[in-house]
């Protein structure tokens, strides 16, 4: 999202020159997708309709959900003229929150095709809800063109529908850079644990909805972009776990539905890669993220991080979204000798202003304020890294070092239970990307919902 650029410092890039909307390269962290979609690409090249359903088939059981997925089946088979089929298979599944709006845009060109006014106007509306500045020239054509199909029962001109291929990063160096953002819903941990029965509590009811924004750095890096580009350092680290953390935190009561959200960079020579923010939210921003939200937001919180000399100093603002004002602003400052103790009297204070209550037994793993908040930062900002490797978002070049975020969570992973899954998730997601140093046994919480993970995973 262009809309987001200002905050890593640059000016908003003008949208592609040739039209269409870029499509996100294949994520490959589902084994298998890319080579099955090419698959298929060449069997519709073949003629062989039929072979290249049944691969689609199978692909969207597994992966039905991805938007890198949806766009080239979409793509692939409007730019070989097999318009139903992208009905068929794709417009059941599709989100515009989720899947964004190139895919939206190969449906609503879909249903012109075939004729069908009022399924065009209806995902024309969902697209033009995204409120894309980029996008308002070709949403207004298309708009144009669904009155010209209601009026004369044809379009003349219906544009082509723009081919997707399976190796979409051969196309980046045309995409313009541009921040988006990246929002986890879920404590980063529990990512890939989804078979673990028993750890998150369920969310019911009416809940007030909260969002943690990714820390500004103000005035860090003489080039943001280009500090963006080498391997994370602790401000970087603490921009992105601190929020993530207290977003975790708000998950486990029941009062709350909560989310974080982050920056990355994508599109230009270079590969996708963590946003580090130089100036602070606007409340143009803190709109756009509530709008982006799939029920909204009723608070959001930013803050801005520096270092004076051995003290960081940490400020945070929690907003009201309904009137867009501040409701209370939190400092605290700490060196390497008081972080613990001052990051916990934070954590302290903002659940307390914000009435913050647990879960009752039995709903989810019993939740506890970490005994090292900096250790567990280092932890989650670990995860949080891996991650966004496994989705396609940034290198493993860009990685902190593990050894010694393993060494130092091994001594804290014994309590509480999310100490002892966030270790079990951290060596999973090393082990996969051939990143985990060799480790030796470590005791970890008798929890049920442990014992299953360590169990059913292999940890």
């Amino acid at each position: 999202m262009g809309f987001f650029d200002r905050l890593a410092g640059k000016p908003p890039a003008p949208p592609p020159s040739n039209g269409h909307e870029a499509a996100t390269p294949l994520d490959p962290s589902v084994a298998g997708v890319a080579p099955r979609l090419l698959a298929a690409r060449e069997k519709l090249d073949a003629k062989d309709l039929a072979g290249a359903m049944a691969v689609y088939e199978e692909v969207l059981a597994v992966a039905g959900d991805r938007a890198d997925v949806l766009v080239t089946i979409s793509g692939d088979l409007g730019s070989t003229g097999h318009i139903p089929q992208i009905i068929e298979l794709v417009a059941p599944r599709y989100d515009a929150l989720r899947h964004g709006p190139a895919t939206g845009i190969n449906l609503v060109q879909a249903y012109l095709a075939v004729r069908n006014p009022d399924a065009a106007r209806h995902v024309l509306d969902i697209l033009f809800s995204l409120r894309r500045p980029e996008l308002e020239d070709r949403l207004n054509g298309f708009s144009n063109a669904v009155a010209e199909l209601i009026s004369h029962g044809v379009v003349q001109g219906i544009p082509a529908f723009a081919p997707q291929a399976a190796d979409q990063a051969a196309y980046v160096e045309d995409i313009p850079v541009s921040v988006a953002l990246v929002t986890l819903s879920r404590p980063v941990w529990a990512y890939g644990l989804e078979s673990v029965e028993g750890i998150l509590p369920k969310k019911e009811g009416k809940l007030r909805r909260v969002g943690f924004a990714q820390l500004s750095l103000p005035k860090a890096y003489v080039d943001p972009e280009e500090a963006s580009k080498l391997p994370e350092d602790e401000l970087g680290r603490l921009s992105r776990a601190i929020p993530v953390w207290f977003a975790e935190t708000f998950y486990f009561s029941p009062l709350y539905s909560s989310i974080a959200a982050l920056g990355c960079i994508q599109g230009g020579k270079g590969p996708k890669r963590p946003a580090i923010f130089a100036t602070d939210w606007t409340v143009e921003n803190l709109k756009k993220l509530a709008e982006s939200a799939t029920d909204g937001l009723d608070y959001v919180f930013t803050g801005s991080l520096k270092r004076e000399n051995a003290e960081f100093v940490l400020i945070m603002t929690v907003w009201e979204v309904k009137k867009m004002r501040e409701r209370k602003q939190f400092t605290v400052r700490w060196t390497a000798a008081t972080a613990d103790a001052e990051l916990a009297k934070l954590h302290e204070f903002i659940r307390t202003f914000m009435e913050w209550a647990p879960y009752p037994e039995g709903s989810g793993i019993p939740y506890s304020p970490q005994s090292s908040p900096t250790i567990w930062l280092d932890s989650l900002g670990a995860l949080l890294g891996l991650f966004l490797v496994e989705k396609n978002l940034q290198t493993k070049e860009l990685l902190a070092p593990l050894s010694p975020i393993f060494d130092s969570l091994a001594q804290h992973a014994f309590s509480p239970p999310a100490s002892s899954l966030a270790w079990v998730s951290l060596r999973l997601r090393a082990s996969a990307l051939g990143l985990a140093p060799n480790l030796s046994e470590v005791l970890l919480s008798r929890h049920p919902t442990v014992v299953q993970a360590r169990s059913l995973l292999g940890a």
